[in-house]
Parts: C-alpha cells; sequence; structure tokens
C-alpha cells in the first residue's frame, strides 16, 4: 500500500537515493576518457568526437530545466521509474551506435535523463526535519560527487579492457538494478502543484524572482562553480607545460583527489548543528578563494596542485550543500522547482567558467587561469558577506510579522 503522506527516511532509504544518485549520474562522464578511442573507431577528428561531451552537458541542462519542476507536479516515484527505463533505452542506444550523429543524440538524451539525483535532493529535503537535512542533502550530494569522480576513472579502465561500447551495456546493467530497487524501496510522495505545465514553468519564473534567498544561494552556487571548473577545464593544458610535460591520464587522476571534498560534504553536514548555515558558508568560500593560493603560488609543483584541486573542491561542495539547506528552508512546497532555479544557474554558471577560463589560457597562460578563478571566488564571497545577513535578517522579519 503506497504511503500518500511524509513517508520515513530510514537509513536504508537514505543510503538507497545515495547509491542511486552516483550510478546515475555517472552515466554523464563515462564518456570523457573514451574519447580518443570513439574517435580512432569512427575516423573523426578530435574537435569531432568532442561534441559528444559538450551534447551530453547541454541535455543535463534542458533535462534540469524541463523535468526537475515535474517532481512538484507528478508522483515523484513514477517519474524517476519513467526515467530510469529512458535512461536504460538511451544508454543501449549508444552503445549500439554505428554513426557519429547516432552517438551524438544518444548522449543528449543520456544527458537529460541524468537528472534523477536532482529529483532526490528536494525528496531529502522534504523527508528531513531542520536538524537533519545539512547532513542528509550532503549525504546524497556526496554519492552523487563520487559517481562523478569515479565514473572517469572506472570508463576509462573498463573501456582500456573490454572497448568504450562495454561500460555503456554496464550502465544499462545498473539502471535495471537501480529501478528493481527503486519500485521495492522509494516511498510514493503526493504531489503539491495542480497546474498545467505552462504554468508550472511560469511558477519557476516567479520564484528566481520574487526570493531573495533563492537568487544569492544560485549567485554564490554559479560563481563558485565557475571557479572550480576554470582549473579544471586548463589543467590538462598546465600538466603538459615544463616542468610536468605529462600527458592527460596524469590530469584524469587529479579527479580522483576531489574525493577528499566529496568526504568533507558529509561532514560540513554535522557541523550544522554546531555553526550557522551562514558562518559554515562564510568558510567554506574563504576556503575555496585560499585554494587559489596554491594553485598560483605552487601551481608549479605536484603537491601545490593537489592542496589547491582538495581546498578547492572542499569549499565548492561544503558552500554547495549549505546553499542547497538554505534555500530548502524557505517555506514552500515547491521544492523541486526552487532546486531547479539553482541547478541551472549553478551549470550556467560552471559553462561559462569553463569558456572564460580557456579564453584567458589563451591569453595570459596559467596566471591568466588564476585570475579567472580568483575573481569568480572574490564574487562569491564578497556577495555573501555584503548580502547574506541582510537577506537572512530581511526574512526572519517577515516570518515574525506572519506569525
Amino acid at each position: 500500500m503506497e504511503n500518500f503522506g511524509r513517508p520515513k527516511l530510514t537509513s536504508a532509504l537514505l543510503w538507497l537515493m545515495t547509491i542511486v544518485s552516483g550510478v546515475v549520474v555517472a552515466n554523464n562522464y563515462y564518456n570523457q576518457p573514451l574519447l580518443a578511442e570513439i574517435a580512432a573507431e569512427f575516423k573523426v577528428t578530435e574537435a569531432e568526437v568532442s561534441k559528444i561531451t559538450v551534447l551530453t552537458q547541454l541535455g543535463y541542462a534542458f533535462g534540469l530545466l524541463m523535468i526537475i519542476p515535474l517532481g512538484d507536479k507528478l508522483f515523484r516515484k513514477k517519474l524517476i521509474l519513467v526515467d530510469l527505463v529512458i535512461v536504460f533505452l538511451a544508454l543501449i542506444w549508444m552503445a549500439i551506435s554505428k554513426e557519429l550523429w547516432m552517438m551524438s543524440m544518444a548522449s543528449f538524451f543520456i544527458g537529460c535523463t541524468s537528472v534523477i539525483p536532482q529529483l532526490f535532493v528536494p525528496m531529502v529535503a522534504d523527508l528531513s526535519n531542520s536538524e537533519n537535512r545539512s547532513q542528509n542533502i550532503g549525504m546524497v550530494m556526496s554519492g552523487l560527487l563520487l559517481g562523478i569522480l569515479l565514473s572517469r576513472f572506472i570508463g576509462g579502465i573498463v573501456g582500456d579492457i573490454w572497448g568504450w561500447r562495454s561500460i555503456y551495456w554496464g550502465a544499462a546493467t545498473m539502471m535495471v538494478v537501480s529501478w528493481v530497487f527503486i519500485y521495492k524501496m522509494l516511498p510514493e510522495m503526493k504531489p503539491n502543484f495542480q497546474g498545467n505545465y505552462a504554468s508550472l514553468m511560469k511558477s519557476v519564473w516567479h520564484l528566481a524572482t520574487t526570493e531573495p534567498i533563492l537568487q544569492l544561494a544560485s549567485f554564490r552556487g554559479a560563481v563558485s562553480f565557475a571557479s572550480m571548473c576554470a582549473v579544471f577545464t586548463t589543467l590538462a593544458f598546465h600538466l603538459e607545460q615544463p616542468p610536468f610535460e605529462v600527458g592527460p591520464s596524469i590530469a584524469g587522476t587529479f579527479g580522483l583527489i576531489g574525493a577528499a571534498g566529496a568526504l568533507g560534504a558529509v561532514l560540513v553536514g554535522k557541523l550544522n548543528k554546531i555553526w550557522s548555515r551562514y558562518k559554515i558558508i562564510t568558510v567554506s568560500l574563504i576556503i575555496l578563494l585560499l585554494s587559489w593560493g596554491f594553485i598560483y603560488f605552487m601551481g608549479n609543483t605536484y603537491i601545490g596542485l593537489v592542496i589547491g584541486i582538495i581546498l578547492i573542491d572542499l569549499g565548492l561542495q561544503s558552500s554547495h550543500i549549505m546553499n542547497q539547506s538554505d534555500y530548502f528552508a524557505i517555506k514552500t512546497t515547491a521544492t523541486s522547482r526552487l532546486n531547479t532555479v539553482y541547478m541551472v544557474s549553478y551549470f550556467i554558471g560552471g559553462s561559462f567558467g569553463s569558456w572564460i577560463a580557456a579564453q584567458a589560457w589563451g591569453v595570459a597562460g596559467w596566471p591568466g587561469v588564476c585570475i579567472v578563478g580568483v575573481t569568480f571566488a572574490l564574487l562569491g564571497i564578497g556577495s555573501h558577506l555584503l548580502l547574506g545577513n541582510k537577506i537572512r535578517l530581511a526574512n526572519e522579519t517577515t516570518d515574525q510579522n506572519i506569525q
């Protein structure tokens, strides 16, 4: 019998959403270490095959905007189950593709439908109380981040041993396993929006233009993600030059270093029990800014880059979790739509950070990239210090007046 009230968020259910988040989001990143192998099979240039990655990310952004708001309008469990079927079909299409255009289309649909973790996050927020919301969101986000980090590593190894198509057959199998566990364990929750799809999307825009807490969280998230993307977009170029002179495999290994940030994301949720969200965000953004000191001043050493990347990832993920806790505390049932505004802003920021860092590399090399990264980090902490407390106090005053 389905429970349409407020189900209990058990430890098993939280682990299920954490693991499935990692497994699903990994679909977006398997292709990155396999591009050279795919280019060789289809006899195309690296520039042509790189469109696969671009289309996957564009698909993800499209799915965030068009699918995630449906979490407020439709039964989430059924939406997730249908989405998993489409992911499965897209992965099979990718595995059997005989032409590059087929892979490109399959990649777009893989990205578009691999947004299930962003349906889980508002669900966890809804089922958590204020004391453990940050900790629970942090756990799910850690699963998502580990999925991103490990997918490149696993994809490269599996593709090297069994060929690039094998990873997609394996991923499709994991979608079937995930579907079964979601069907058996995930509770159903009653939708909280009764209008049509057009009015649903209008309400997304309304939230984006009328909620100051959401606006500030979205800006902080966008510029912080832009700061991190600046370093990862150009790291391979930097490592090709003296004194390193190493290939892309070493650059890819730096992605695993970010696992420290994923583990830190769990701890920051526990820290929220003794520190305010404002204080944690402040410290997180300072850490993100300080990371660029290591990346610039010690950027010609492995130890400097390792410390810098651990710090930038820790700062980003910690502030990311607190940003989500901040806007999920807004008194509204439109949690999926809140998450849509934030995540779309987040990925737009990352895309812009990648683009402008690439331009800076061409003009000024590594110092230019560092200037870009520091600028975005300063925008994040500056906006937080200038507006964070002001918006929080104004919101508390409004709540008191309502009461």
